[in-house]
């Protein structure tokens, strides 16, 4: 153990991004250490909700790194500089149970596109106005598209706003598990106190009220007590009110009389721009079309788009290797379990041709002139990147070529791709448009 060490913050976060890739942030860029004391680094952070994170997932990485860095057991505590976050009192009373908002999840860190517009723009207009615009907000949408993340970045910004607010934020679940053991102790009087002294009541996923005949009478007064006082309820669900099976018809129109929005599926443009975000949020250099290529084979959620964008970095972790095209289309094969289509070499012939305006019959024929060549150098150098054929079954799609002609073709296009950024250009374009077939 050491007692009184200076330890460089800058190194320290080296070792935790190559380390632990999956729980490294951007905003680690921001935390300050002391100089180790008694066996202690302390780092200082700046909001509660990173202090809540690096505590949670990142204290045993802190730990290794400082090990690594100084070659002694080191334990690390984390400060936050603006003090405890604001809380209910009666969270200590344990009535209403409170859930830790992320510190990802921030309206800087969502992306705004065309399938969630409306949906960003109301939580931001309930910020500066609670209780007063679209009183409830019922927002709506498949699981994964981005839900959650705005009602945590509305709790956080009303939290952390110049106007002291009470925010409960909760899963429907937790109201429901709460609700069903405040009655079990005999504390219903106060759980209803706690719900009903809220500014700002949230609540997500609340389709689990189905099948909830208590919970939904319980809810319907919370609703109404809360709605004709002026104060803030928002909710989210996968669908919208009245599409939950069995919510009662009270509570259908109720949550109708503000304003619900829809979160769709983003499209292409989105889906890059989420992917690109959260690269620079983990502070992870992932080349363009890496990204393009997940967000053309990955269109269901923005949860699967994170997941993909994760194992990719793990993997190529692991494995010490750079992220590349050919790599991201091995691990995007296995990622949802569904192997990909095989590419084949009439394929690559095809992008080719279209791409160089060269006719087929040239690509395989005798014509030697760099207006062919240079083509047919290129579908043989992706066609040894992108199939598992040897290099003679390749020479045979082009028109019979031995082994020793692919092989040079291959070194010819590798040199080229180095020196010649037009010709780098071309292979990932051609790359991209192979890979997004499958």
């Amino acid at each position: 153990m050491i007692d009184r060490h200076e330890v460089a913050l800058d190194r320290l976060l080296s070792v935790v991004r190559t380390d632990f890739p999956e729980t490294y942030r951007a905003w680690f860029d921001t935390l300050v250490a002391e100089p180790v004391q008694g066996g202690v680094l302390r780092v200082h952070v700046r909001e509660a909700a990173q202090s809540r994170y690096l505590h949670e997932q990142c204290t045993q990485a802190f730990v290794d790194a400082v090990m690594s860095c100084t070659g002694h057991l080191v334990s690390v505590e984390f400060v936050c500089d603006a003090g405890p976050q604001r809380t209910l009192a009666t969270t200590e009373a344990n009535f209403l149970t409170q859930l830790p908002v992320t510190p990802d999840y921030t309206f800087d860190q969502f992306v705004v596109g065309q399938s969630n517009r409306l949906a960003h723009a109301a939580c931001k207009a309930v910020c500066t106005q609670p209780g007063t615009l679209y009183n409830p907000l019922f927002v709506h949408g498949q699981s994964g598209l981005g839900k959650t993340h705005l009602l945590q970045a509305t709790c956080a910004a009303l939290r952390n706003g110049s106007t002291p607010l009470n925010v409960i934020y909760v899963t429907c679940e937790t109201f429901i598990n709460d609700f069903v053991r405040a009655i079990e102790s005999g504390q219903l009087t106060e759980f209803r106190e706690c719900a009903r002294c809220a500014d700002v009541l949230i609540i997500d996923d609340i389709q689990f009220l189905a099948e909830r005949e208590s919970s939904q009478e319980e809810l319907f007064h919370t609703f109404n007590v809360l709605y004709q006082s002026r104060r803030q309820i928002i909710l989210s669900a996968d669908s919208p009110p009245g599409e939950i099976p069995t919510l009662e018809d009270r509570l259908i129109s109720r949550f109708n009389w503000g304003l619900v929005t829809q979160i769709d599926p983003p499209n292409r443009e989105t889906r890059q721009a989420i992917l690109h975000k959260k690269a620079r949020l983990r502070g992870c250099e992932v080349p363009d079309e890496v990204l393009d290529l997940i967000a053309e084979r990955v269109q269901s959620n923005v949860r699967n788009l994170e997941g993909a964008l994760t194992k990719l970095m793990m993997e190529a972790q692991i494995g010490d290797d750079a992220i590349t095209l050919e790599s991201a289309d091995r691990i995007l094969a296995d990622f949802d379990g569904r192997p990909a289509k095989p590419l084949q070499v009439s394929d690559i012939m095809d992008a080719v041709s279209r791409h160089f305006g060269v006719r087929l019959p040239d690509l395989v024929g005798r014509k030697r002139s760099r207006s062919v060549s240079f083509p047919r150098q290129i579908g043989m150098y992706l066609a040894r990147r992108l199939t598992p054929l040897s290099l003679e079954e390749i020479g045979s799609h082009f028109g019979g070529r031995d082994h020793s002609t692919v092989l040079h073709a291959e070194r010819v296009i590798e040199a080229d791709r180095e020196q010649e950024s037009e010709t780098a250009e071309t292979l990932s374009l051609l790359t991209r448009q192979l890979l997004a077939r499958r």
